[in-house]
């Protein structure tokens, strides 16, 4: 209550924000020290009794604010640290988390120039910087800062479909004949979420083969979208990846392209956890055909570092998002505004409140240059191989497909003592299963690292390790493998 906008409530806030500042900037540091846990496990039952978390009527003092803050933070996943391996986003920029806290500060929505002057042209900047580096000239066409690449993949779906079908924004799925799409069966879940949630229907969405290093075959595509015509279905999108989330494999975009084109479908590249690697000149070949898409998802949350959430859509042709989306709000996008009305970004949203994604993003792009991405991206995947190495040969271990990886994902089963040497048969299949469900769970309750595991097709359980932090190194890579031992010695 002591807080401005009080009356005389200078001198309070700055000192509390002071003591916040303090906490954060402890915690920062915490962060990035190899002694401190990763995680501090308690199950959900004994957090949620260990303290009080309920609403009270009345307010607490700020002391119990500041309290509060310490708490949260004491049992937060520490994702900056450099042990921290479970997910497509780690680390933690400090430019970027300057960035994020300015943003905060501003306070603003992305829908207007009106209210978002810079953060608009900014959006503009980078998104058109972005396109360009996709191989588009001059960075033409469009796109939008959207919360995460799953809503991104959508935007995709939705602008296809009215590119093919402009009649379904007024007259809905029922104006227009039954629609398929095409993905890779080791494609990314959201483009069946995003059928779901289009109306279009999940059973649209068929799952193309892959082979064994998890890269989608085109004549199996071919053969396919052949077959959907025959029944009478329109083919309109087929969803390339690039980067899949488990083997981080590179779909062929080139010769999907060519049959994107043969059959009039659009082509849309999932490049969410691969699309950084277009900022390294040793690495961007494995994205060679992605220029020809009409649409690209490319997340700088995942490769790149930026904080959570920065996920953009581009698209190739102008306009297309803005007559897909546009409801014409008069109380918004007034048409007599005394400043040029392409820069209100808004009606070409999905959202009408939108988060500013983009100053994280291009903060870090001025204080790195692209050079700076590029390093800590090759730096990554030069980690990745170092861990490969480490283990393709190691007693214990057996890789989950042939071969350095392309990206930085890593997959691999660790095969206790008590199972090496075991002829394969269902017995040893279920023992396998449980091995690295229990070494995860002793790796959180000692939290000393996080790295994660998932059954695919007929694989059982197996570690996928991924690297998208810069401050890891290789005596982290080493740590992991020393401490899957050590917690499956006994298995």
């Amino acid at each position: 209550p002591d807080l401005l906008p009080t009356c005389n409530g200078e001198i309070t806030t700055m000192s509390f924000l002071q003591d916040v500042v303090d906490i954060l900037l402890q915690y920062v540091v915490k962060s990035f020290d190899r002694s401190t846990k990763v995680i501090d496990f308690h199950y959900p039952n004994e957090l949620l009794q260990e303290y009080n978390w309920e609403l009270a009527d009345q307010p607490q003092t700020l002391e119990e604010i500041l309290l509060n803050c310490r708490t949260t933070l004491k049992y937060a996943i520490k994702t900056g640290h450099p042990r921290y391996f479970n997910q497509l986003s780690t680390g933690l920029d400090m430019v970027g988390l300057a960035a994020d806290w300015l943003t905060s500060a501003a306070n603003t929505n992305m829908f207007t120039y009106e209210i978002a002057p810079v953060f608009v042209l900014l959006e503009y900047v980078t998104l058109r910087k972005m396109r360009e580096m996709v191989g588009w000239p001059g960075g033409c066409g469009d796109g939008i800062f959207s919360p995460g690449g799953a809503i991104s993949n959508m935007y995709a779906m939705l602008i296809a479909r009215f590119k093919m079908f402009p009649e379904v924004k007024e007259k809905g799925m029922a104006a227009i004949p039954r629609l398929v799409a095409f993905t890779s069966e080791h494609s990314h879940f959201s483009v069946k979420k995003g059928a779901a949630a289009l109306g279009i229907g999940t059973d649209s969405v068929i799952l193309i083969r892959c082979d064994e290093r998890g890269k989608m075959i085109p004549s199996d595509l071919e053969r396919r979208i052949v077959e959907a015509k025959q029944k009478g279905f329109v083919p309109f999108l087929v969803s390339a990846t690039a980067g899949t989330t488990v083997y981080g494999a590179f779909d062929p975009l080139i010769a999907i392209a060519d049959i994107c084109k043969k059959y009039k479908i659009w082509m849309h590249v999932d490049g969410a956890w691969g699309g950084g690697l277009l900022m390294s000149r040793k690495h961007k070949w494995k994205l060679n055909g992605v220029e020809r898409a009409n649409s690209v998802t490319w997340n700088p949350h995942k490769m790149m570092g930026v904080p959570l959430q920065c996920s953009a859509l581009l698209v190739r042709e102008e306009g297309l998002m803005q007559s897909c989306n546009q409801m014409h709000a008069s109380y918004l996008f007034q048409q007599d505004k005394h400043y040029d009305l392409s820069y209100d970004t808004g009606d070409k949203a999905l959202q009408c409140g939108r988060h500013v994604d983009v100053f994280k993003l291009w903060l870090m792009w001025r204080a790195k240059g692209t050079t700076g991405f590029e390093a800590q991206i090759d730096k990554c995947l030069e980690l990745a191989e170092y861990l490969y190495n480490k283990i393709k040969n190691r007693e214990g271990y057996e890789m989950v497909f042939d071969g350095k990886p392309q990206h930085t994902n890593v997959c691999f089963w660790y095969i206790p003592p008590s199972l090496r040497g075991v002829e394969d048969s269902e017995e040893r299949t279920s023992r396998l299963m449980k091995v690295a469900p229990v070494i995860k769970a002793r790796m959180m309750e000692y939290g000393t690292t996080m790295v994660s595991y998932q059954p695919l097709g007929d694989k059982v359980n197996f570690f996928r390790m991924v690297i998208s932090n810069p401050a890891a190194a290789h005596q982290d890579i080493d740590f992991l493998i020393d401490e899957i031992e050590r917690l499956g010695q006994d298995l």
